[in-house]
């Protein structure tokens, strides 16, 4: 009855002890599982079972290897925040598959993503046809994200002006105040041009720059916020 009654708070315990560590590392961990949130749940999960089938081996050995694991989570998410090559580095950064309904092959082995998968995707969302994508995007969690082409089905005699009603990408040319060089060339664009198009709207120093999209010849600019 003793041994039963042991397992019964051991678990309870684990179970309460591995909800406190999934909120303290946030709702991030839940919602998107990167390569490095993977590792850390199943070491977790694995720590958690021996435990409860051991129960002659003090908790503490268990508790503390967790605890160390949410410490260097929570590191590396604020680090990653603060630093955009870290942050590509641990978790990876989107790729673009399909440009103006062109499969890019080369994208695709890089990732080691195939066709297979390609299509698998586009049909989870009703997508039978890859010309009715204008872009679509691997994100780092895996998830492919897509664009549909709205001038696909029209007629070709309604089409007065189809480059301005093609859906645009928002391509992010800022990040963290680091200009991102690929995606200017993604839109034929240079970093001199990024620079005096923001000198015009008041903006000299990129680096006060948390983010700036651009798409259908509008900007969007989000500022720094001050450090406190």
């Amino acid at each position: 009855m003793e041994f039963y009654l042991t397992i019964l708070v051991r678990t309870l315990f684990l179970y309460f002890l591995i909800v406190f560590i999934f909120r303290v590392m946030g709702k991030r961990e839940i919602g998107e599982l990167s390569i490095l949130d993977l590792v850390v749940f199943i070491m977790i999960a694995e720590m958690a079972v021996t435990a409860i089938e051991d129960p002659k081996d003090p908790l503490i050995h268990t508790i503390i290897p967790m605890l160390v694991l949410m410490i260097i989570q929570i590191s590396l998410a604020y680090v990653s925040l603060k630093n955009q090559k870290i942050r590509h580095l641990l978790d990876g950064k989107p790729t673009i598959i399909i440009n103006h309904g062109k499969v890019d092959e080369h994208a695709m082995r890089t990732q080691r993503y195939n066709f297979d998968d390609l299509m698998t995707q586009l049909r989870d969302k009703n997508i039978n046809n890859v010309a009715d994508v204008e872009f679509a995007i691997l994100e780092p969690s895996g998830k492919l994200s897509i664009i549909e082409n709205q001038n696909q089905n029209q007629n070709q005699n309604q089409k007065k002006d189809q480059n301005q009603k093609q859906p645009e990408l928002q391509l992010p040319l800022i990040v963290d105040g680091l200009i991102q060089e690929n995606n200017l060339q993604i839109i034929n664009k240079n970093n001199l041009w990024l620079r005096q198009q923001l000198r015009k709207l008041g903006y000299k120093e990129t680096k006060q720059i948390s983010l700036c999209t651009y798409g259908k010849g509008i900007f969007y600019i989000d500022l720094k916020d001050e450090e406190k």
